[in-house]
């Protein structure tokens, strides 16, 4: 059985948009100013790489809090190359996940992202439809 999602995207004028999302908030999408956009959004690649970090970055999070490990903070850094011709897409992808803390399960933690890479991310199976994918993991020890 499968799920649909459905969502609108309603254009606000110039090169404006607000689209809503299957959580029931809403966000508006744009370019720059120099490109003849109001710079007053968020912009729609830059929106696919917030969605896989935030996709894995979840399951990572889910999976911290069930094996009860300590971590003082968790970041994840992104790093997509673009390609030159149209229709430009990401074609290869940096996906760096930093843990910091005094007493880190490296072991652990790895699991955790091997599982969401690997099993759990969606967002990440579909970047591999596309992209070259790479993932790091870095441990910063207090």
């Amino acid at each position: 059985m499968s799920t649909i999602n459905h969502i609108t995207t309603k254009w606000l004028g110039n090169m404006t948009f607000e689209s809503n999302n299957t959580s029931g908030q809403s966000f508006k999408i744009d370019i720059a100013k120099e490109d003849g956009g109001d710079g007053s959004g968020l912009r729609p690649k830059s929106l696919m790489l917030s969605a896989l970090a935030g996709c894995s970055g979840l399951d990572v999070a889910g999976l911290i809090k069930k094996m009860k490990l300590e971590v003082d903070e968790f970041h994840i850094e992104t790093i997509a190359n673009l390609t030159d011709e149209h229709p430009k897409f990401y074609d290869k992808v940096v996906v760096e996940y930093h843990f910091h803390g005094s007493n880190l399960d490296e072991k652990k933690l790895q699991r955790a992202i091997d599982l969401s890479v690997e099993k759990y991310c969606g967002v990440m199976e579909m970047f591999r439809q596309f992209a070259e994918l790479e993932v790091k993991t870095v441990f910063h020890k207090k």
